[in-house]
């Protein structure tokens, strides 16, 4: 298992506006958490495609673990370029230090914004390129992770690829672990 493409909720999806949010350390802490169990097996490569969230969280959490497991890469393929055209400047330089740290960073396409086939066809191909995903997802959420996940459950019919989900239950236990520790501080 040497590539993974991690991706998951945009942070408004997750009523995040802030850097701040309690949300986000929780987050961080369950992806650090199965990056961790994946080292074992060989992961070298977490791929993300630029979205501000799940996927740049996972790089931050790459960028900590670099330190420890200097193995670790992480690439960002864009479904375009130009991505971050009409976000606010402090998700543009969010989205710069993302790219800026990358130790791969392409667009699959060399055009801006044209349609969402776009987003479409970014999934695939990262897929296709990968050896499984690790999803931060619930399913009485839907948001914008199903399309993603739909892809990858046709793609397991016929491949061995694996899909490993982040479930709000999981978050639920971190968070409650994390109360605990700091009761018991």
């Amino acid at each position: 298992m040497k590539r993974i493409f991690v991706t998951g909720y945009k942070q408004h999806e997750l009523g995040i506006f802030d850097d701040k949010h309690p949300g986000i350390p929780i987050i961080k802490k369950a992806l650090k958490s199965q990056f961790i169990s994946l080292i074992p097996e060989g992961l070298e490569w977490i791929i993300v495609s630029g979205q501000l969230g799940v996927e740049l969280w996972a790089t931050e959490v790459i960028l900590e673990l670099q330190e420890e497991y200097p193995q670790l890469k992480y690439a960002v393929i864009t479904p375009f370029i130009d991505q971050e055209q009409n976000w606010n400047d402090a998700n543009k330089e969010k989205y710069q230090s993302m790219l800026v740290h990358a130790d791969y960073q392409v667009s699959l396409t060399s055009t801006p914004y044209e349609a969402p086939w776009q987003f479409t066809e970014k999934d695939k191909f990262i897929i296709r390129n990968s050896d499984g995903m690790v999803l931060v997802y619930d399913a009485e959420n839907d948001g914008s992770p199903k399309f993603v996940k739909r892809l990858v459950e046709r793609y397991m019919e016929t491949t061995d690829y694996l899909l490993m989900t982040i479930t709000a239950d999981d978050l639920n236990f971190i968070a409650e672990e994390e109360q605990l520790k700091e009761w018991y501080e």
